[in-house]
């Protein structure tokens, strides 16, 4: 091997159309992760009766795996780890490039290019990267990756095919405990037979939990990861998978524009937080905006945005914690427009509807199935909200999975306003929109309460409200029409009408 420049990597290649298919056995599509080396293999394994994600990696012959076994042996001794923990992937390649070159110098490896090229590869997934579950971290369509313990498939969240298992299967023990360690490494924490759960956040804000002993799970060391997006649905990519109509979102682009309290229920992985995150878009320009989350998920293009993520503490005192409550509790004082909480559990919700009572619109999230689940565990220990401060939210979005055309997907299935909560705690709603699973169609009625709300508290008519709903909604159906679903061209339209309205209605025809 000649001293050549570095192996090329790149982790970021372009991002395919990826086809529903109605019959899964039809479905064989392969699409890369990390080039040029890496593709995932989506397939239906007639042996096993389901799809199957198969990982493909540079195959190495039983001479280079002994030879990146001793070049691996070699950097263990010789590399600096607190280097790894750098953030400047280029420096970080080329580092490994000239330690890796010296190494196979001193031990006298005869490699090619080729095989140097397929062992630099490998030496960037196990010291840089992850390891084994790296190329499936790099995958744009991954939501969650699931490893159940030692001689189990790990499983992934695919978001156009869904639940599946990967061609991956931890067999060590000792290898599994070694990687959740390192795991912790990554997320600043740490994990010991003393302390043996792992609840912390990636660099780049995937959310790990896992655990470290046979105590605690009996195949051994376990984790899920929950993969952070960086480039979320925008609105209009919402309509083109039908999960809603443009009405629904016409109607709360004028809710969002008007200050009003939303929150977003339903069960896991239902879709809350890119639907939150869609919402996110029609707040205006101008706005001062404060997102509080437990686990970074949201991502907003705008400037005047304080994004704030909770802390758990060290040890067993909790030494160091910031709860969601203490940042909920802080952020009125930073004078916020709009208040994003990625998901009300406890005692944060009773700041955040004494911040609604108080004029404060926000947009939250929590886990239930209806209204009055939403209702109930808002009155009930450990929130224990009274009925009046309930009062204070307008309007509630319930998501759901939904199976359509024997394909799983979500759906925005209904979106209720709360008209008044008596101090019994039961709730007088209405329902301007649903979802009907039968025909996979949305319905609305426009004799909606929030918008009575609107016209009292900025005076403005029906007729003018109602002519706003109509005009947004035939924006949104033109972006969708005229396939526009570029996160920054999105945003940079819904704030342009709301500086200059007759431009954005010559734009699009509708002047």
């Amino acid at each position: 091997m000649t001293d050549e420049e570095r192996p090329k990597i790149n982790l970021t290649p372009r991002i395919p159309t990826l086809t529903k298919y109605e019959d899964k056995t039809k479905i064989d599509v392969r699409y890369v992760l990390i080039a040029p080396y890496v593709t995932a293999h989506v397939y239906w394994n007639p042996g096993l009766s389901e799809l199957v994600y198969e990982i493909e990696e540079p195959v190495l012959n039983k001479k280079e795996k002994e030879d990146l076994n001793e070049i691996e042996d070699g950097m263990r001794e010789l590399i600096n780890v607190n280097l790894l923990l750098e953030k400047d992937l280029e420096a970080l390649l080329s580092y490994m490039d000239k330690t890796a070159r010296l190494i196979i110098t001193e031990l006298g490896i005869k490699l090619t290019k080729y095989q140097y090229d397929k062992v630099f590869y490998y030496l960037y997934r196990d010291f840089i990267g992850l390891n084994e579950i790296e190329p499936i971290l790099k995958d744009y369509f991954i939501e969650d990756i699931e490893c159940n313990g030692v001689d189990s498939p790990v499983y992934v969240i695919h978001r156009t095919y869904r639940n599946m298992r990967t061609s991956l299967v931890y067999k060590d023990l000792d290898y599994m405990a070694h990687f959740i360690e390192k795991l912790a490494q990554r997320c600043g924490r740490y994990v010991s037979y003393a302390t043996p759960m792992l609840d912390g956040t990636l660099p780049d804000g995937s959310r790990v939990n896992a655990t470290y002993t046979t105590e605690i799970s009996s195949k051994g060391p376990t984790f899920t990861i929950r993969k952070f997006t960086k480039i979320p649905w925008t609105p209009v990519q919402l309509i083109a998978f039908n999960t809603l109509s443009p009405e629904m979102l016409a109607y709360f682009w004028i809710l969002v524009q008007y200050k009003t309290n939303i929150l977003i229920t339903g069960g896991t992985a239902s879709g809350k937080t890119s639907l939150l995150n869609a919402l996110a878009f029609f707040i205006p320009p101008e706005a001062r905006v404060v997102s509080i989350e437990d686990t970074r998920e949201l991502n907003l293009p705008r400037e005047n945005w304080l994004p704030s993520v909770s802390r758990t503490g060290l040890g067993i005192g909790g030494i160091g914690e910031i709860d969601m409550f203490t940042l909920l509790r802080e952020s009125f004082r930073q004078s916020p427009d709009y208040v994003i909480v990625g998901e009300v559990r406890g005692k944060e919700a009773a700041v955040l509807f004494q911040g609604m009572a108080s004029g404060h619109s926000s947009l939250s999230t929590m886990h239930a199935e209806s209204v009055e689940t939403v209702i109930r565990r808002l009155q009930t220990p450990p929130i224990s909200l009274s009925p009046t401060l309930v009062n204070s939210l307008d309007a509630v979005a319930v998501m759901t999975h939904a199976i359509v055309n024997k394909q799983e997907t979500r759906r925005l299935s209904k979106i209720i306003e709360v008209v008044d909560v008596t101090p019994e705690g039961i709730a007088k709603t209405n329902t301007p929109f649903v979802w009907d699973a039968a025909s996979d169609k949305f319905f609305f009625k426009t004799d909606s309460k929030v918008f009575e709300k609107i016209m009292m508290r900025y005076g403005l008519s029906r007729e003018q409200l109602i002519n706003e709903f109509h005009i947004r909604t035939k924006i949104i159906f033109e972006l969708y029409t005229r396939k526009i679903f570029d996160f920054d061209t999105v945003q940079k339209i819904v704030n342009e009408y709301y500086k200059n309205p007759s431009n954005i209605l010559r734009q699009f025809g509708l002047a």
